[in-house]
């Protein structure tokens, strides 16, 4: 059996329930396909916060860093925190320290009911690179008397990276169209997003490069969303389409998100893209199936990408026999959902 260091963080709101339930599914698919998940669980969280008035202790980063094959959180939020300023470091910090600079967001549809879209024949299946250590959520920016600055950064090396990891997956799942999505012809940075996507499309001749300014994208994506196969974006723009894209397919329950370095060892961050909902905590009623598609997008990372087929697999029989947490039409508990998945494995 081969092993594999994972950090799991809960954190905050229904992040603890939804996590406690995904690891028994995570757990047994990586078993079945020999590979043994040590745990180490951390308290990081709005409760350490309040307690410490720390985000992550001395020492806690470098040993994620350092020790960590993969990081597997909850949610992050809390109204008791001022300004969520724990959820700001923790999360955000991670993703830049770590130099995490994808974030990749698979919308998929598990089952017909669950799109809002007419028809029953729907085939939703792409995936949103969205660049995460830059643009404006970098914090950069100024307040001068009734005058507040937000700075965008882009730099030709985070640019080209996220085009070209997005032409790399593309090639090796034998997609043959990427998209690039930017708003240039209102703000003239995104040029370099236009000049950029051009040079590294021309590397890769099998795939066809398309653009779309963002606003008719998300008109497009509503419209036709089986027309597209690989988006690639900026991180404000990434961050609005993947919320976009988990509507069409049932909603953030269903949506699990991988920031990653491709390439690199060390720990990447894997995570369900719902938040910490704090009114729903302690009900048992938040769905864990996000929780559980993270948790296969970690173990695909970490080379066994059988167990995250497998995962994905027992969440489609689970959706289909009608095990379901009220967000989408059901009346079953986070603990039933969990079960269910862990029997279709």
């Amino acid at each position: 059996m081969r092993r594999c260091k994972i950090a799991v963080i809960p954190g905050d709101g229904i992040g603890p329930e939804v996590i406690d339930a995904a690891l028994g599914p995570i757990e047994r698919a990586a078993a079945k396909h020999g590979v043994t998940l040590e745990l180490e669980r951390l308290p990081y969280g709005a409760d350490h916060y309040l307690k410490t008035k720390q985000t992550l202790p001395d020492g806690a980063f470098e040993r994620l860093r350092d020790d960590a094959d993969a990081i597997l959180l909850g949610a992050i939020g809390d109204p008791r925190v001022p300004g969520n300023e724990h959820a700001r470091d923790i999360l955000l910090g991670l993703r830049f320290r770590l130099d995490l600079y994808v974030n990749f967001r698979p919308v998929t549809l598990f089952h017909p009911d669950l799109t809002p879209l007419r028809g029953s024949d729907r085939r939703i299946d792409f995936v949103i690179f969205r660049e995460n250590t830059e643009g404006v959520y970098l914090g950069r920016g100024r307040i001068a008397g009734d005058e507040y600055v937000a700075e965008e950064i882009n730099t030709a090396k985070g640019v080209e990276r996220i085009i070209r990891a997005a032409f790399e997956w593309a090639q090796d799942h034998g997609k043959t169209s990427v998209t690039m999505s930017d708003k240039a012809n209102a703000v003239p940075a995104h040029k370099i997003w236009q000049e950029t996507f051009r040079h590294v499309a021309a590397e890769f001749a099998g795939i066809d490069a398309e653009h779309r300014y963002v606003d008719a994208l998300a008109m497009e994506l509503v419209r036709d969303p089986e027309r597209f196969q690989v988006i690639v974006t900026n991180n404000l723009y990434g961050d609005i389409l993947s919320d976009l894209g988990a509507a069409l397919v049932g909603g953030l329950g269903l949506a699990a998100s991988a920031n990653i370095h491709p390439g690199r060892g060390g720990a990447g961050l894997f995570e369900p893209v719902h938040g910490s909902a704090p009114p729903l905590a302690g009900k048992g009623i938040a769905n864990p199936m996000a929780a559980v598609l993270a948790g296969g997008l970690m173990l695909e990372q970490l080379g066994a990408p059988e167990a995250a087929r497998d995962l994905e697999r027992a969440v489609v029989e689970t959706l289909a026999a009608g095990v379901r947490t009220p967000d989408i039409g059901g009346t079953a508990t986070t603990g039933d959902v969990a079960q269910a998945i862990v029997r279709a494995l």
